[in-house]
């Protein structure tokens, strides 16, 4: 039988073999070699003794499809074998994946420490739902030093959030720093990893402890389908640091183990998917993980072709007299580029930012010349696509928070896509001649 490689482990095939193999297990009735769509809402029990095992958790087994179902099981063992993390949970979308891990982190009253340059849609939600049900938010420039973070950190901290490639503006973190910074105040680092993929960076490689994906975006590369995931690095020491998470050490009330003693380093991933994910309900319908599945089989040579494709892109608009700055950290001229080739070898990612000379009425122009590139708000899909920042993603913020974060009135975001670059290039060509 061919090897399903459900555990292959870095040091056992390449990731090329595993974005294909790992996570499979061998479908038994029929001998099918691809994932079958499980549509079911529940499971049948084996006898009375094997369903109060399954609800106590201490027999294998699933319950409800609100919280696995088979095929999202194959999908979580891929990205956590992707990510070199011990596990994953799918959920409904990117935001999901953002708000149960906050919730699993933080109950009210406690806070986060985050990121200034984060993609807008996540600080609206920081801002808005997580704050308004108890939890605050202070958010720091990533460049400043480590003292200024510990200073800001207090007793009620419970994580460090941060992304990878921050969406627009591209301004890369120093994921080593971060770590240590989180570490020593004693919470995990967070990372949305969303951008850079598993394929360009392995965030737990260089410290972080959870990683967050909006699957909809280049891990299914389609543009078909909405999933976020959640992978658990393992690696934090939950039990150091009791008391900023007592729920994972705490025995029962009625004296039974904690989650601490009875899944070690899968404690965190337990909780989040039994006393969060399962209670909220927010699940990844099986056919959009069969979607996400296939996407991700192809992911090394997609990401391949949109890295090369970007830096093409953000070279010639570098160079447009139209252009005043391009912002993609695999440009000499980005003040991130010498961090970028260290984290990044194989590159920093598709999504650029450019600013036209002309303001808002520029990039009015522009966009609505475009032929082939879609003007929509989305993200790592095979088509190029692109967005005037301020007037929609930042649209709900002042002239002057725009300013402060980089977001200028000729501001356009693109997400270069898997199209021949000279068409991309003809297309932004003859938009930009309408200036």
């Amino acid at each position: 039988m061919t090897d399903p490689a459900p555990h292959a482990g870095h040091g056992r095939y390449d990731f090329e073999t595993r974005q294909i193999h790992a996570g499979v297990l061998p479908e038994a009735t029929f001998g099918a070699r691809i994932t079958p769509i499980y549509q079911t809402a529940g499971y049948l029990f084996g006898s009375f003794d094997d369903a109060e095992g399954r609800f106590a958790g201490t027999s294998a087994g699933d319950i409800y499809s609100r919280s696995e179902n088979p095929t999202n099981a194959v999908v979580q063992r891929r990205l956590a074998d992707l990510e070199g993390g011990v596990g994953a949970l799918l959920v409904a979308s990117g935001q999901a994946a953002i708000a149960s891990t906050i919730f699993a982190l933080a109950p009210a009253g406690r806070s986060v420490l985050a990121t200034r340059s984060l993609y807008e849609g996540t600080k609206q939600m920081f801002r808005g739902s997580l704050r308004r049900q108890g939890v605050s938010f202070d958010f720091l420039d990533a460049e400043a030093p480590e003292e200024e973070w510990l200073a800001r950190a207090t007793p009620d901290t419970r994580a460090l959030y941060t992304e990878s490639i921050p969406n627009p503006k591209n301004d890369i973190v120093d994921l080593a720093k971060l770590a240590r910074i989180a570490h020593r105040i004693g919470v995990p680092l967070v990372v949305d990893n969303t951008v850079a993929t598993p394929y360009l960076l392995r965030p737990i490689e260089h410290g972080a402890d959870i990683v967050i994906h909006s699957t909809s975006k280049w891990l299914s590369g389609h543009g078909s389908v909405l999933g976020g995931a959640i992978v658990d690095g393992g690696h934090f020491d939950w039990g150091a640091n009791r008391d900023r998470f007592p729920v994972l050490s705490e025995r029962g009330p009625d004296g039974s183990a904690s989650y601490l003693e009875r899944h070690g380093e899968q404690a965190f991933l337990r909780y989040l998917r039994r006393d969060v994910v399962n209670e909220y309900g927010p699940t990844l319908p099986p056919q959009s993980a069969f979607a996400l599945l296939q996407g991700i089989e192809t992911l090394s040579l997609r990401m391949d072709r949109h890295v090369a494709n970007a830096r093409e892109v953000a070279a010639w608009l570098e160079a447009h007299p139209a252009v005043a700055s391009v912002d993609h950290p695999d440009l000499p001229s980005s003040p991130f580029h010498e961090r970028a080739k260290a984290l990044f070898p194989r590159g920093a990612g598709s999504v650029l930012a450019f600013d036209l000379r002309g303001g808002r009425e520029a990039a009015r122009t522009v966009l609505d010349a475009l032929r082939l590139v879609s003007t929509m708000t989305h993200i790592g899909d095979v088509r190029t696509l692109a967005i005037h920042s301020g007037s929609t993603l930042h649209g709900r913020l002042t002239e002057r928070e725009r300013r402060d974060i980089g977001v200028t009135p000729g501001l356009i975001r693109l997400s270069v896509g898997l199209e021949s670059v000279r068409d991309i290039v003809a297309d932004l060509d003859q938009a930009l001649a309408g200036l």
